[in-house]
């Protein structure tokens, strides 16, 4: 019995580290929401996200308070959305590992980094 609870508390793990991708659409930007792991698995998802935010022609914003590891797809879908859009994607809520994978790979200087949290906080009318 202890090894069938075992394996349910690994799988709920397991679940709860898959990334995902939420888009909210509002009347003056779109935010993508990403949380969890960002990588191939999600490469999909996050592809038809950034193409529905691309087709808004209004700002993007991500939300990236929630990741916990990207890998080289997360930091390519962010250089290309970056490329696509008109105006400067901003990325908040940046954690420490993946401001540094923007700062070594350098897609860093093609997005806005809001650092503080009453910056991403203000003007919130997703």
């Amino acid at each position: 019995m202890t090894e069938n609870a075992d394996l349910m508390v690994s799988a709920a793990d397991d679940a709860n580290e898959h990334g995902s991708v939420h888009l909210i659409v509002g009347e003056k930007r779109v935010r993508l929401i990403l949380s969890g792991e960002i990588d191939a698995d999600i490469g999909p998802e996050l592809e038809e996200a950034g193409a529905e935010a691309e087709s808004t022609g209004l700002p993007v914003e991500i939300d990236a308070h929630h990741i916990t590891f990207m890998d080289s797809s997360g930091v390519a879908f962010l250089a290309n959305l970056a490329s696509r859009m008109t105006q400067k994607v901003r990325i908040l809520r940046v954690p420490p590992t993946v401001k540094f994978l923007l700062e070594i790979t350098r897609i860093g200087e093609m997005l806005d980094i809001v650092e503080s949290e009453d910056a991403a906080d203000s003007d919130l009318d997703v």
